[in-house]
């Protein structure tokens, strides 16, 4: 599921700042020999195939994977996993300063309750009143 409202931006928006070749909604993905990939995608006429030189920026359509559903018993197992924590500087990625400050993190106000009205006359004072329409 995409972060951007399923807009399809992100992929387009990177390839676009990174001036790299893009394959949007891949349905299948092969590597191909001389650094290069090939990208089959589903249009309205069909599918539409593309080679594009490496790197370059893919962006998938549901067909190209079964997901894999977690079970339960798995769910626990992985709560009891350690999750073992590496310093950027150990991979060999240069920290530099943080371009991002967290200043505040809060839970949202609680919901109120329901409220049950006679009638839709009621619902639609009570609409008036709370300012909503």
């Amino acid at each position: 599921q995409a972060i951007d409202d399923d807009c399809n931006q992100t992929g387009q928006l990177l390839a676009a700042m990174l001036d790299w070749p893009q394959g949007t909604f891949a349905s299948r993905v092969q590597l191909e020999d001389g650094g290069a990939v090939r990208v089959e995608r589903e249009v309205d006429g069909g599918l539409e195939t593309l080679r594009l030189r490496l790197p370059a920026v893919l962006t998938a359509d549901l067909r190209l994977n079964e997901p894999r559903y977690a079970t339960l018993p798995n769910i626990m197992k992985a709560k009891k996993k350690p999750l073992e924590v590496i310093p950027a500087s150990d991979l060999g990625v240069s920290g530099g300063s943080p371009r991002l400050k967290v200043l505040q993190v809060q839970e949202p106000p609680a919901r109120a309750g329901g409220e049950k009205v006679e009638n839709v006359a009621a619902l639609v004072e009570k609409l008036r009143h709370s300012g909503r329409i």
